[in-house]
């Protein structure tokens, strides 16, 4: 009878332990997979942003940066009361041949600048949003007139290097 009872649990054990194993191999399996994953994608991660900047560099050339001075002043009303912007630009382009050629066209630039300016409300000036929207305004108007003058856009974009506003 012992024998019986022996042969009746060793098969329950067995089973047990054939299960108990499987997991083992696969928790093993996982956890290699997953530092072997890691282990490649964090060596293929070194090496792309070195590929990254080579690309960069060739296809794209480096910023130029051409300050418009003077300074902008435009006056404004505001509820009867009149108010007054300072405005530093610098324009940001690619090609300093383009720059160049935009340069003789710099009182249409202004112009066009200064009645942008004197056009806004010292409420919507007075928030960051507000001052990136006409940041954005400018570029555009500078960008047309390009367009316009020497066929392509050869100006990124401006930057207000400083912005005053009393």
């Amino acid at each position: 009878m012992a024998k019986s009872d022996a042969a009746v649990k060793d098969p329950a054990t067995k089973g047990k332990l054939k299960m108990i194993i499987l997991i083992v191999v696969a928790l093993l399996l996982a956890i290699g997979l997953s530092v072997g994953a890691t282990w490649f994608f964090m060596h293929s991660a070194e090496s792309k942003p070195a590929a990254a900047a080579e690309t960069a560099v060739v296809g794209k050339q480096a910023a130029i940066f051409e300050p418009l001075l003077p300074a902008f002043v435009a006056n404004y009303n505001q509820n009867g009361r009149q108010r007054y912007m300072q405005v530093s630009i610098t324009m940001m382009g690619r090609n300093q041949a383009d720059i160049d050629a935009l340069k003789v066209h710099m009182p249409v630039i202004r112009n066009n600048l200064v009645m942008l300016f004197s056009g806004q409300d010292f409420a919507t000036l007075a928030s960051p949003v507000g001052q990136e929207m006409l940041r954005q305004k400018a570029t555009a108007s500078v960008q047309e007139v390009a367009q316009k003058e020497l066929g392509k856009v050869a100006i990124e974009q401006l930057l207000f290097t400083n912005f005053v506003l009393q």
